[in-house]
């Protein structure tokens, strides 16, 4: 069966603790879209881990973990994050790279450090990873297909127009140095043989794997509103983060994912810009809540910034559900909630006098108000309850409130950072 796990709201949700527990019941484990600009904090027996572009499969030794042609692969990145887990004690994971994939150069993450120098002000507040001009470069067919790497011919065809082409942005637009063909072609011979061991013809081995009946897990970044389509358009992430594009990511029909796991955070928290209407505006009270929230608080695993803070947001989190396609929840992070008395939840937005019940496009978004309902709060810590039943009155109230208001049914939720901090609910 294939399984898909993705995020409802902004990214952030603890997709990475979930996926690594789902990752015990799997066989394959398959990155369909993104980069390395985001991450999936994961702590177990080996430590704590931030892992970027592996799948968060890596920890088992009887797991597949798959780099699919929709990942912007960044191939040092990649190989400096194997060698980092291994060096730290985790056995050697059993990667396979798709000869679909698409690499992330050097020039890509210069190109998106110039263009966020040259916005100023009104920057999309990337992580500089590189991820817009890389699948900007792949769909206006100037990009470079693992599979080129080893078509020397080929591959030096499609160098010397890459090079005509942003020279020509280096030179008047951002008047940074030219590239250089040879160089070019030298750092893809080094990147050609520190990939060469893991590439794969991977649609055709998911393909025999689904006749065999494995179990496959397909590892979506992000969350739902950060979608290029669906999501709080321009300032999203340049890959989809929805379920649906697992089949194009991975290699695979549509109709073979059964399950869509979508992970939901107990409260709301972003990283970058964009809007944001359930965010909590008072510094301090949001800094509280940052402080108790994650292990550690809440930071981003790849830049380290802090994240923007906000209440739940039924409005968000009901269509980011939708949009996936969800068919069970998992609400994450509910033990850091645990300090209220009183928690806030955004119920609708205010719009020009009228409440919305639907999430709406941007230029309406950047409009709204959030209307607040204040719920009973438990007051007390919730870790290490395994049972539902055992839970605080007011927690089992608010879990079934957010279940009400999102429409999907919550199968399992996260009261603590570990692997077995986990509550089985029905």
């Amino acid at each position: 069966m294939v399984t898909a796990i993705v995020g409802a709201n902004w990214g952030d949700e603890g997709k990475g603790k979930i996926t690594d527990m789902l990752g015990e019941e799997s066989d394959i484990i398959v990155r369909f879209q993104g980069g390395s600009n985001a991450g999936h904090t994961i702590i177990n027996n080996y430590g704590k881990f931030a892992l970027h572009l592996l799948p968060s499969g890596v920890f088992y030794d009887h797991t597949t973990c798959i780099i699919g042609n929709g990942v912007a692969l960044n191939i040092p990145y990649l190989i400096d994050e194997i060698k980092n887990i291994m060096d730290r004690g985790v056995p050697k994971p059993h990667i396979l790279v798709s000869d679909r994939a698409q690499i992330l150069m050097p020039y890509h993450i210069l190109f998106d450090q110039y263009e966020e120098e040259r916005l100023g002000k009104k920057s999309f507040g990337s992580t500089k990873s590189g991820i817009a001009p890389f699948y900007s470069d792949k769909y206006a067919k100037i990009g470079i297909q693992v599979s080129e790497l080893f078509d020397e011919e080929m591959l030096l065809e499609q160098v010397t127009k890459i090079c005509e082409q942003k020279n020509v942005l280096l030179k008047y637009l951002y008047k940074k140095p030219e590239l250089k063909v040879d160089e070019l072609m030298a750092t893809l011979k080094e990147y050609r043989d520190m990939v060469e061991p893991y590439v794969c013809d991977v649609s055709a081995y998911l393909r025999n794997a689904i006749k065999e009946g494995k179990n496959i897990l397909l590892e979506g970044q992000l969350g739902s509103l950060k979608d290029p389509d669906h999501g709080i358009y321009p300032m999203v992430t340049s890959s989809s983060t929805l379920a649906s594009y697992g089949a194009i990511g991975a290699g695979i029909p549509p109709y073979e994912i059964k399950r869509i796991v979508t992970v939901v955070k107990a409260y709301s928290s972003a990283v970058g810009a964009g809007e944001f209407v359930s965010e909590i505006l008072d510094e301090e009270e949001a800094d509280t809540l940052r402080k108790h929230g994650g292990d550690g608080g809440e930071y981003g695993a790849t830049t380290g910034r802090p994240r923007r803070m906000g209440w739940f947001d039924t409005v968000a989190s009901r269509y980011g559900c939708h949009i996936q396609g969800a068919t069970e929840v998992v609400l994450t992070a509910l033990d850091c909630l645990g300090y209220l008395e009183k928690i806030p939840v955004c119920v609708g937005y205010e719009l020009d006098g009228e409440v919305l019940d639907d999430f709406p496009v941007t230029a309406k978004l950047s409009k709204c108000k959030p209307v607040l309902k204040v719920l009973d709060g438990w007051h007390c810590d919730i870790r290490g309850i395994r049972n539902y039943e055992e839970l605080p009155e007011n927690c089992r109230k608010y879990i079934e409130f957010i279940e009400q208001e999102i429409g999907v049914p919550v199968k399992m939720v996260s009261n603590g950072p570990k692997r077995e901090d986990i509550i089985y609910k029905n």
